[in-house]
């Protein structure tokens, strides 16, 4: 660990981030997050005092906030305003952000929230694939054509229909917070018969309403395992900020390792953190999940994009991690 920290100083030295008088705004960190167990590595960060204690080290006293806030407009719009210093959402409203600020705000990735399997499910027994929902359905997802569970599904309508249609469920997508629609889904008897959704809202549903099931998988679109939901910043907060920013990767880091280790606790952490009613044998199976691992380097990202620019949702054609993930030794590897 000391060594990484030292490589990852080294990095910032190079780059010339830690150069005198840069950093006025040090130790003030606004987080923005959504709802769900992908944000568990915030969860346990906060819990732990992660971020706190790697500022320590290097010498700054790290206040941090978190802002609770739905689907990725809403937290891109933060991000622009100056409302939060990082955003948390999925890959998709990353694309968007970055596309639209290269070469200004210059958004990018700062770290994954780990590999989630996300999906689509209804409860609408005539519905077997997306092939199956009429005008009379509703889809519920955290914010049309723009989250990252929207984009899979415009992905998959691609594949489906073909590049011309990718839009094609949008028209029956509605705009929802993940823990009204699943609720919608349980209970039955609403406008909503799908919500494409995130742990702990699907696996809800699944155990709460026998009518449910599953039309949908991220991994089947994307290709196997991928980090769906990230952590992304303006260059000027990383170049201003640049012992915050470092202690703010470590603490992810070490909340990663620490849920790795100890799911039994994260799983109670999760549980105080977000005062959520989640039944614990649930939520423990989900954080043991063999499809579920909790690490920081970004994982099958990249496909998205290049659909997204493929289908004119986007404008710069993401070529490699790098283009869209600011430099840092434990993203590197990433994909």
């Amino acid at each position: 660990m000391k060594s990484i920290r030292r490589t990852t100083l080294a990095t910032l030295l190079g780059l010339g981030l830690l150069a005198a008088g840069s950093a006025q705004a040090e130790g003030q960190l606004r987080i923005a997050e959504q709802f769900g167990v992908v944000y568990l590595l915030l969860n346990v960060a906060k819990d732990q005092q992660f971020i706190e204690k790697c500022g320590k080290q290097a010498g700054v006293d790290i206040q941090v906030e978190f802002v609770k806030l739905s689907g990725g407009s809403a937290v891109n719009d933060a991000l622009l305003s100056g409302s939060v210093d990082v955003a948390g959402a999925g890959v998709g409203p990353l694309f968007t952000l970055w596309d639209r600020t290269k070469g200004r705000q210059n958004v990018k990735g700062v770290a994954s929230l780990g590999n989630f399997p996300y999906y689509l499910v209804t409860n609408n027994p005539n519905v077997k694939s997306i092939a199956d929902f009429t005008d009379k359905d509703r889809i519920a997802v955290p914010a049309v054509g723009v989250s990252v569970q929207s984009r899979i599904l415009q992905w998959a309508s691609a594949k489906q229909w073909g590049n011309k249609d990718y839009a094609r469920l949008d028209t029956i997508s509605v705009a929802l917070p993940h823990p009204e629609a699943a609720a919608a889904i349980i209970k039955g008897g609403t406008e909503i018969t799908g919500h494409f959704g995130n742990p702990p809202f699907q696996e809800q549903e699944l155990a709460d309403n026998p009518n449910a099931r599953i039309v949908l998988k991220s991994y089947d679109v994307q290709g196997g395992p991928a980090s769906s939901t990230v952590l992304y910043a303006t260059e000027k907060f990383r170049n201003d900020n640049p012992k915050t920013y470092l202690a703010f990767v470590e603490g992810l880091d070490d909340a990663a390792k620490y849920i790795t280790a100890n799911p039994e606790k994260a799983a109670d952490i999760y549980l105080k953190v977000t005062g959520a009613k989640t039944d614990r044998k649930l939520l423990l199976s989900i954080i043991q999940n063999p499809e579920v691992q909790f690490k920081i380097a970004p994982q099958n990202t990249l496909g998205l994009g290049k659909f997204m620019h493929e289908v004119g949702a986007i404008k710069n054609e993401p070529k490699a991690l790098s283009d869209y993930f600011f430099d840092d030794p434990r993203v590197a590897g990433g994909s």
